[in-house]
C-alpha cells in the first residue's frame, strides 16, 4: 500500500450550489427536448397501400405473393445468395429467416394511404374508405392478424386539401374508437409538411380529438414526412425540421423522407431520383442531426423500381433494393418504406444479413464491456449504447434469437435494454 494522498479543496460549497442553480434551466431544457429514444421497437419499414386497395387480407397476400417470388426467381438459398451477393455462411440463415419472416409476420408497419397512393376522389368515397379502414384495423388487432404498427396517411395541411384531410383523420380515429379503442400500434403520417405551423396546428388538432374522447393528452402521436424543400432549410437559412420536432410539442414520433416528391422540387431528373443521390443524402443527414436524442425517429424513402418481368428483370431490381437498403442501414437509418410485395424479400435479407454478420462481434464487444474485461477495442459507454441497440434491433425483426445473443453476450433482454437506454451522464462519465 503506497502513502494515502492528503485531499484538499479550494472552493466553498456554495459555489458548487450556485452553480447547479444557474443551470437548472438548461437541465430541465435537456430533459424536456432531448429525452432519448423510447426504447420501444421501431420496424424495418412502411408498407404504403392505396386507401380503396387496402382489404382484411392485405398482410396475408404481400407476404403470399413474396413468398411465390422467391419460389419463382430465388427457390432456394444459394440461388438468393448468388442474386444480392451474400457469403456462403449467410446464404442458408438470411434465406430461412426470409421465409420465416414472410410466413410470420410479413409486414412490420402498414399504412393506409388518402394521400398521392389514393389521390382526390368524392367526399362519400373517401369517407367510405376511411371508415373501412378503421373497421378492417380494429378487426385485425382484435383476431391477431394485425401488422405491430398501422395507420393512415392524410392529406396534407395545405390549403386545397386540409379540410379533406382533417374529415378522413376525424373519420378514421372515430371508427377506432367506436369499434372499441385506439390500438397501442396506431400509427399517423402527416405528409408535405413545409412550415412549422403546420405540424402545431396538427398537434392542436389530435389535441381536441383527444378531449372530446377523454383521452390522455398525449396519447395521439405523428409521424412528419419530409417531402419539401422548405422542410430542411428554411428562407433566413436555418434547418426547419428541427422546429418542425419542437412545434410538434412531444407528439413527432418519426421523420419519414419522401424520395421522390423531394428529389422532384428540388429539380432532380426523374431517371437520378433515389436515395443514394447527393440531395436524398443531405437532406437525411439534416434530418438524422435534427432528431438525434430527441426520441424522434429517422426513416429513409423508398425505390420505385418494382421487381415484376422475367426473372433477369426482378434480380436486377433485387440488387438495387437490396443495395439502397443495406446503404441506409450502414448510415443509421434503420426504416425505409417498401411499395411491393416483391421488395419484402430483399428487405428482410438485406437487415437480417446486417445484423448476422456483425452480430459476434458486436457480442463480444458487448460482453467484454460488460464484464470490464480486456480486448483489442477500448469501448465506452456510449458504444456498449450502440452495440446494445443493434443487438435489440436485430432481435425485434427475427435476424437474431434471444438464446443465441444470451449465449455470447451472457445477458439477458433487460440488460440489453438498461445498456442501450443509459441515464443522462453516464455517456459522458469518460470525459468524452
Amino acid at each position: 500500500m503506497g502513502q494515502q494522498e492528503k485531499v484538499a479543496t479550494s472552493l466553498a460549497g456554495a459555489v458548487s450550489e450556485e452553480i447547479s442553480a444557474s443551470l437548472a434551466p438548461v437541465d430541465a431544457e435537456l430533459e424536456r427536448r432531448y429525452p432519448g429514444d423510447p426504447g420501444s421497437r421501431q420496424p424495418v419499414h412502411t408498407v404504403y397501400v392505396p386507401g380503396d386497395a387496402f382489404a382484411a387480407d392485405t398482410i396475408r397476400t404481400w407476404g403470399d405473393r413474396a413468398l411465390a417470388a422467391l419460389d419463382e426467381h430465388a427457390p432456394d438459398a444459394a440461388a438468393f445468395a448468388a442474386v444480392l451477393g451474400l457469403s456462403d455462411e449467410l446464404a442458408e440463415p438470411v434465406h430461412s429467416r426470409v421465409r420465416a419472416k414472410l410466413e410470420r409476420e410479413p409486414i412490420e408497419d402498414l399504412r393506409v394511404d388518402f394521400e398521392d397512393g389514393y389521390g382526390p376522389r368524392p367526399d362519400a368515397e373517401e369517407d367510405e374508405a376511411a371508415a373501412r379502414a378503421a373497421r378492417l384495423i380494429a378487426e385485425a388487432y382484435r383476431d391477431g392478424t394485425a401488422a405491430p404498427y398501422m395507420g393512415i396517411r392524410m392529406k396534407c395541411m395545405e390549403a386545397a386539401v386540409r379540410d379533406r384531410g382533417i374529415r378522413t383523420l376525424d373519420v378514421f380515429l372515430t371508427g377506432l374508437i367506436d369499434a372499441g379503442g385506439l390500438p397501442d400500434g396506431l400509427v399517423l403520417t402527416l405528409p408535405k409538411v413545409t412550415y412549422a405551423e403546420q405540424v402545431t396546428a396538427f398537434a392542436r388538432l389530435l389535441e381536441a380529438f383527444e378531449k372530446v374522447h377523454g383521452l390522455e393528452s398525449g396519447r395521439l402521436g405523428f409521424e412528419i414526412q419530409i417531402e419539401t424543400s422548405q422542410s430542411i432549410l428554411a428562407t433566413d437559412g436555418t434547418a426547419t425540421v428541427a422546429r418542425m420536432i419542437q412545434a410538434a410539442e412531444g407528439r413527432a414520433t418519426g421523420l419519414h423522407y419522401g424520395t421522390f416528391d423531394y428529389s422532384a422540387c428540388l429539380g432532380v431528373s426523374a431517371a437520378y431520383q433515389a436515395g443514394d443521390h447527393p440531395a436524398a443524402d443531405h437532406a437525411k443527414a439534416v434530418m438524422q442531426v435534427a432528431a438525434a436524442g430527441t426520441g424522434v425517429r429517422v426513416s429513409d424513402g423508398s425505390t420505385n423500381v418494382l421487381p415484376v418481368g422475367p426473372t433477369a428483370k426482378v434480380h436486377d431490381a433485387w440488387r438495387l433494393h437490396h443495395g439502397l437498403t443495406r446503404r441506409a442501414l450502414a448510415r443509421a437509418y434503420y426504416q425505409g418504406w417498401d411499395m411491393h410485395p416483391g421488395h419484402l424479400p430483399t428487405r428482410y435479407a438485406a437487415v437480417f444479413a446486417f445484423y448476422r454478420e456483425g452480430f459476434e462481434q458486436a457480442a463480444a464487444r458487448l460482453a467484454r464491456y460488460a464484464n470490464r474485461t480486456g480486448g483489442d477495442v477500448m469501448d465506452e459507454p456510449a458504444t456498449a449504447k450502440a452495440l446494445s441497440g443493434y443487438l435489440l434491433r436485430g432481435l425485434d425483426c427475427g435476424a437474431l434469437d434471444i438464446a443465441e445473443v444470451a449465449r455470447l453476450t451472457g445477458l439477458t433482454r433487460t440488460d440489453l435494454e438498461g445498456y442501450a437506454a443509459p441515464r443522462r451522464g453516464d455517456l459522458t462519465v469518460s470525459g468524452k
